[in-house]
């Protein structure tokens, strides 16, 4: 194992997993006489999206589910307004929420999953993207004759320390990877530097440096550097092709990112009668902040994750029109059925009624006007026992309007009834 992979927990496996699934793509290229670590990104983020269909079409069900849930959580939400402070009333407020969606046959948590198993993905990600030779082997093939021969060179440890430290990389020891790690993030001054620093290896830093060029360029940016950087070099040398290039990258990643969310806004039904929910105020500032977030994110990391960031809005894009269009064939009112019954079947393997949780709302709702402590409710059913057993002097006709004794008979006569 290169000792350069990332180790961190969680990300470093999935790094591994993605290095695996890239170094296939990248040896697939190859065999047809492609090496372009570009193109092997773009590839990567479809073969990724592919595997993650299932959880795209559990998501888009659910978006499309939102649109039926919506006016009767709303209407659950406006029931309870003003009444934060009052615990039992949330309860009750969670007990009928739970209880829609409990009828819809669907997870409240649907439409996180896809994020949180995203979020890990794209830090892996980055991780790969910053050292592919770490995760590509042809890559890193690449890079071994030089760094076979500086280690055995005199100075070569002074000189490749002091690079590491201007291009930020970690060089705790002069090993093969760890000045492979180094390479991989020279500028063309630095090879050029390279080359003049040591003469007898002006050839083998050329060749290193083409090889290298010709897999890591992708239409004329270096994948391993950031935007920020090309477009300052760029301009410095008036570079005009390289610096609208660098600046399409940021560009081209907000924009992919508004179309996304502006189609999933569009498919998912959202109107202005949502203003009112919280939660799709909280999805409308999402939709504005991402985009802003991602041209910046792009701007600042290496060009190849900006490549996956617009590759993977463009692939979303695709994913939803398809999924949408086979969703709007299928009959909503079918699929809200076919849920329920799945959750029934849940629930009764869990030795659960099917109903018990919308009959726990319904009760919870029906006879309770206004929220009681829970010092009161024993208050009442202490009441009500003593009448039952005599020990009171408290009956229907002494009893005061209003009073504690009348309502401790009244929880008596329900709980009578209820029985019967």
């Amino acid at each position: 194992m290169l000792l350069t992979k990332n180790n961190t927990f969680i990300i470093g496996a999935v790094a591994l997993i993605l290095g695996y699934i890239m170094n296939a793509i990248f040896v697939a290229q190859s065999a047809i006489g492609i090496e372009n670590i570009g193109l092997c990104i773009i590839l990567f983020t479809i073969v990724v999206y592919l595997l993650m269909m299932p959880l795209t079409i559990q998501q888009q069900k659910f978006s499309k589910m939102s649109a039926k849930m919506n006016p009767e959580l709303q209407a659950i939400q406006k029931k309870y307004k003003g009444k934060n402070s009052d615990q039992a009333a949330m309860a009750k407020m969670n007990e009928e929420t739970q209880a829609v969606y409990a009828k819809y046959g669907v997870n409240p948590m649907g439409s996180c999953v896809q994020l949180a198993v995203q979020m890990p993905i794209l830090f892996a990600l980055y991780r790969v993207i910053w050292n592919i030779p770490a995760y590509v082997t042809k890559v890193k093939e690449v890079f071994l004759p030089l760094a076979n021969q500086l280690l055995t060179t005199s100075g070569a440890e002074e000189f490749m320390t002091e690079k590491a430290s201007s291009l930020h990389v970690s060089f705790p020891e002069m090993t093969d990877l760890r000045l492979i790690d180094v390479l991989y993030k020279f500028k063309p001054a630095d090879w050029s530097s390279l080359a003049e620093k040591f003469p007898s290896m002006s050839s083998l830093v050329e060749s290193t440096q083409k090889g290298i060029d010709k897999m890591n360029y992708f239409l004329g940016l270096n994948i391993a550097d950031a935007p920020m950087n090309i477009i300052r070099q760029a301009f410095s040398n008036k570079q005009i092709l390289v610096l609208i290039a660098a600046v399409l990258i940021p560009v081209l990643a907000a924009v992919t990112q508004w179309l996304n969310a502006k189609l999933m806004t569009n498919m998912t039904g959202t109107n202005g009668a949502d203003a009112e929910n919280s939660m799709a105020a909280s999805m409308k500032t999402m939709n504005t902040m991402m985009p802003l977030m991602s041209a910046f994110f792009c701007l600042t990391l290496p060009v190849g994750l900006g490549i996956y960031w617009i590759a993977g809005a463009v692939v979303r894009s695709v994913q939803q029109v398809i999924i949408n269009r086979q969703l709007d064939k299928t009959d909503i009112e079918e699929l809200i059925q076919k849920n329920m019954e799945k959750m029934n079947k849940k629930r009764e393997k869990q030795g659960l009624s099917p109903q018990k949780m919308v009959n726990n709302a319904n009760i919870s709702t029906r006879n309770i006007d206004t929220p009681i402590s829970k010092n009161y409710k024993k208050e009442l059913q202490e009441k009500a026992s003593q009448i039952k057993d005599g020990t009171s002097t408290s009956t229907k006709k002494k009893a005061k309007p209003g009073s504690l004794a009348e309502k401790a008979m009244m929880v008596q006569d329900y709980n009578e009834q209820h029985k019967k």
